[in-house]
This record gives C-alpha cells, structure tokens and sequence, in this order.
C-alpha cells in the first residue's frame, strides 16, 4: 500500500472513529462511502503538502484586522481582481503596522502586476516597502468565482510562510476536489477530508485562511484530520 493510500485510510478511520461511523471503499472518487444514524455520505480525502522546511509544529501567525490592515488588503482585491488571470490566486503577505497606507498600497499594486507579467511559475517576491516586509506569491488554482487576491496582515514575529503555504494548500488541496461531479452512487451529503501531518498550524490559523478563499464547491462539509485523529471542522 502506497504511503498517500495509508494517509487516506487512516484519515477515513479517524472520521467514522470520531462519528461513530461504519465505512466502505469508494470508487475513487469518492475514497469512501460512510453511513451516519442511516445517511450515507460519500467522502472525499485529499492530503495537504508541506512545503515548509524543517521539524516540528507551525506556529499560529498574529494577524491583524485593524481598519488599516483590512483597507489595504480590500484595496489590492479591488484593484487587482480583474488582472489576475483564471487558474491562478495571489496570495500577499504584510507586516504590521503599516504607516503609509496608500503609497504601500500602490507600490504593492505594481509590484503584483510585475509578478503577474512573468510567465514562469511559481513566481514569488519578497522585499521591504515603506517600512514593511512583503511576500508575494502567484499559484497556479482558484477558479473565476473564487478570490483572485489573498490578503493577510500580520506582526512581524509571525513567519509569512507559513500563511503562505497554508493558503496555497488548500487552493490545491480544495479546488482540485471541487470541480469533481458526484459520485455515481446515490448519497445523501458530499464531505471533504483534508490531511496532513503533525507539522499542521492550529485550526484557526486554517480557518481564517478558508474564509477568505471563496472557493464554490458543493460538499456539506470540510473536515480536517489533525495530529492524532482528531477531527476538526472547517466548513460547514
């Protein structure tokens, strides 16, 4: 059995453990059908990549959702959401606190259209403006009714890339399920799986990145199977 099969079998054990469920293969899609007090749902697991370098737990960035922080961040998605082509999601990152709004807007603004320019991929930047650090990172993902640009304001302690790395995880992870069509067996509900290991951030830092994506999908619900089986809800 393949190392990606183990992880999918385990992360659909600790979802029936947790709901008190039975299960059965799936067709792939789904990976399996589970039977709750006589719903049958079929659930879809997909396996979140680290790309973050080195040992241990990712820590929970301090983000900021200050009036300046959430108006720089609105500024970028209006500006910048037609520019961004279907099939790739912008995902910033900005240190606080941010003294000049308008001109660190702006020059964020151009510095996103260069990065939109190349055609290589991935593309990434990184560099100072006004004072504050800035990542910025193109991704291939995403789909004409989701987000096209990802915002986040945070203090300087906390490690941009881990909110670079989950943001382009679940681009991957939850677009490449969504555009699925349902499974050819009758079922009652469709459930998103997401898994990983034990290097995986706290929910909410998992959470706040969900709701800023937008991503239309027609499961009921996304769960997330955490170190040790424990299961986390992240939508719906």
């Amino acid at each position: 059995m393949s190392e990606l099969r183990k992880q999918k079998r385990a992360a659909i054990e600790a979802l029936a453990r947790h709901f008190a469920a039975t299960w059965e293969r799936g067709e792939e899609p789904p990976d399996a059908y589970l039977t709750i007090a006589g719903k049958r749902i079929a659930v879809e697991v997909t396996t979140l990549k680290r790309r973050t370098a080195g040992g241990g737990g990712l820590t929970k960035p301090h983000l900021r959702f200050d009036r300046v922080a959430l108006g720089l961040v609105r500024r970028l998605q209006a500006a910048l959401g037609e520019s961004v082509p279907d099939g790739k999601t912008v995902i910033v990152t900005i240190t606080a606190p941010i003294w000049l709004p308008s001109k660190t807007a702006a020059a964020l603004e151009s510095k996103i259209r260069d990065c939109l320019a190349r055609r290589s991929a991935p593309v990434e930047a990184k560099e100072t403006i006004h004072g504050n650090q800035v990542r910025v990172r193109v991704v291939k993902g995403g789909s004409r009714q989701a987000s096209k640009v990802i915002g986040f304001v945070h203090n300087p302690d906390s490690d941009p890339d881990v909110l670079l790395d989950i943001t382009q995880s679940l681009i991957e992870g939850i677009g490449a399920k969504a555009g699925e069509g349902a499974p050819a067996a009758a079922v009652d509900e469709r459930w998103l799986v997401l898994a990983g290991d034990d290097w995986l951030s706290p929910i909410d830092t998992y959470r706040q990145v969900y709701s800023q994506l937008s991503i239309p999908t027609s499961f009921k619900k996304i769960l997330m199977v955490l170190a040790g089986g424990w299961i986390e809800t992240l939508a719906g």
